[in-house]
C-alpha cells in the first residue's frame, strides 16, 4: 500500500472522479470495480460518492493471487467460461442509470508468462459475457469514469531497478501528475483543460474532413472517416444528460473511422500492454478497411489471435489525435497501461466504435452506426501510431488536403 504521504492527492483523485469523472448525481448509484490494491482509493471514492448524494456504491475487488490461481490450478474448461450473470446484473444496474467507475492498476504483465492459447480463450469467454453492460458503455448510455492506483505490482514493472518505497512513489507521483490532481485546485485546473480540448474538437468537427492522411517512418496511412462523424475530447455528455469525463487522464481528441475506409500501412510506436502481455513493434497493412496482414516483434502470437476475435476485430473503431508534446509524452515513461500511454501519441482502436462520435449519438441506432461506416466488435483495443516524425494531413470532402499535425504537433 502506498504511504500515508498520498493521503491528500489520493483523497484528491477520488473527488475529482466523482466530481469531474463522474459528476455523479443525487441519488444515483455506482458500480465500482477496483483491484484489491486499491482499498485505499476505494475507500476516499465511496466517502465522496456518498457525500455527493450516491443511492447506493457497490464494489467488486479483483486480487492478483486469485487470478493466477485460475491459470496455475483450473482444468481445462474453465478457460472458456465467464461470470455471464455477474455482467448481466450489471447491465441491468446501467438501465436502472447506475455510473460506472472503474479502478486500473494491475500489474500489467500479470499474464505475461501464462499460457498464451488459456489467456486468449479467457478473453474472448470474458469479452462474450461482458457484451450486455459493454453495450451500456459503448453507447455512453451512463456516465462512466476510469482512474489508477499506484499498486506496488504495476510500480516494480515501470521501475524493475528501484526499491519498492521508490517505485511505487515514482508511480504514485506520475499518476497524480497526468490526473491533474497534484495542483492546489484540481476541479479548476480539470475546468481549464476541458475547454482546450473543446477548442479542438470544435476546430475539427467545423472541417468535416474526409479522411486523415499519416506518413512518417513504417507509416503511409489513409483513414476514412465515418458518415456524420463526430469528434469529441475531454468532457462529453452520456444519453442520460451528464456531462462526464470518462478518462482520467486524459489528452485527446477522438472520432469514428469508417470501417471501410483504411488504406496503406502504419507501424506502432509505442508497446501495446494488453492482457497481461507486451506486444511491440505492431506492422499491420489495411485494404478496404480491414488489416490483412499483421506482425510484432514481440507478443505476435497474442496480437494475431485478438485480429481473430469476431469480423470485426481487424477494422478500426477509434481514432485519436494526441500531440507528442502531451504530459504524459512529455514524462518519459511508459506505463504498459492504454489508459496513460494512450494519452502520449495519437492512436487508432481495433474493434468497436462509440455511437457518440455521430451526430446525433444520443439517439442514432445501431443499425444507422453501421450504415454510416461504425465498426462492432466484442474488443476495443488502443494502440499508438503518432510520435514526433508523424506528419497528419486531413482531407477535406473535396479533396484538398489541410495540415493537422506537423512533427507530433498541432499544425
Amino acid at each position: 500500500m502506498p504511504h500515508t504521504q498520498f493521503a491528500t492527492p489520493i483523497d484528491k483523485l477520488a473527488e475529482v472522479a466523482i466530481k469531474v469523472g463522474l459528476r455523479l448525481e443525487e441519488g444515483q448509484d455506482l458500480v465500482m470495480t477496483a483491484p484489491m490494491a486499491a482499498l485505499p482509493l476505494v475507500r476516499r471514492i465511496t466517502e465522496h460518492a456518498y457525500k455527493n448524494g450516491a443511492g447506493l456504491v457497490t464494489t467488486l475487488f479483483s486480487d492478483e493471487e486469485m487470478t493466477l490461481a485460475r491459470y496455475h490450478h483450473a482444468p481445462d474448461a474453465s478457460f472458456d467460461k465467464a461470470a455471464g450473470w455477474l455482467y448481466e446484473g450489471m447491465a441491468k444496474a446501467f438501465d436502472n442509470n447506475a455510473a460506472r467507475l472503474a479502478i486500473a492498476g494491475d500489474n500489467p504483465l500479470m499474464l505475461s508468462g501464462e499460457d498464451a492459447a488459456k489467456v486468449a480463450r479467457a478473453n474472448k469467454a470474458n469479452s462474450t459475457a461482458y457484451k450486455p453492460a459493454l453495450e451500456k458503455i459503448a453507447g455512453f448510455d451512463i456516465n462512466w469514469n476510469i482512474v489508477s492506483y499506484p499498486n506496488p505490482s504495476w510500480a516494480k514493472v515501470m521501475f524493475p531497478d528501484d526499491p519498492d518505497e521508490i517505485a511505487i512513489a515514482k508511480l504514485a507521483h506520475a499518476i497524480f501528475a497526468a490526473s491533474r490532481v497534484d495542483v492546489a485546485d484540481p476541479i479548476a485546473a480539470w475546468a481549464e483543460h476541458n475547454a482546450n480540448l473543446k477548442v479542438r474538437s470544435s476546430w475539427l468537427n467545423g472541417q468535416n474532413f474526409a479522411a486523415l492522411h499519416y506518413t512518417g517512418p513504417g507509416t503511409d496511412l489513409t483513414l476514412g472517416l465515418a458518415d456524420g462523424h463526430e469528434w469529441h475530447g475531454g468532457a462529453s455528455t452520456a444519453k442520460n444528460g451528464i456531462t462526464c469525463n470518462p478518462n482520467i487522464p486524459t489528452e485527446e481528441v477522438f472520432t469514428t473511422p469508417h470501417r471501410l475506409k483504411a488504406e496503406g500501412y502504419v507501424r506502432s510506436t509505442k508497446p501495446l500492454s494488453h492482457q497481461g502481455t507486451l506486444i511491440d513493434d505492431i506492422e499491420v497493412k489495411f485494404e478496404g478497411g480491414k488489416i490483412v496482414s499483421a506482425k510484432a516483434s514481440r507478443g505476435e502470437e497474442v496480437l494475431l489471435k485478438v485480429l481473430d476475435t469476431d469480423e470485426g476485430a481487424r477494422r478500426l473503431g477509434e481514432v485519436a489525435l494526441v500531440p507528442h508534446s502531451s504530459p504524459i509524452s512529455a514524462s518519459g515513461l511508459l506505463f504498459f497501461n492504454t489508459l496513460f500511454d494512450e494519452n502520449a501519441a495519437c492512436h487508432i482502436a481495433l474493434g468497436q466504435c462509440y455511437a457518440k462520435c455521430f451526430k446525433g449519438g444520443d439517439t442514432i441506432t445501431p443499425d444507422e452506426v453501421k450504415a454510416q461506416g461504425g465498426n462492432a466488435s466484442l474488443i476495443h483495443i488502443d494502440w499508438m501510431i503518432g510520435s514526433d516524425q508523424i506528419d497528419i494531413d486531413g482531407i477535406t470532402q473535396s479533396g484538398e488536403k489541410v495540415p493537422v499535425f506537423r512533427k507530433g504537433e498541432w499544425a
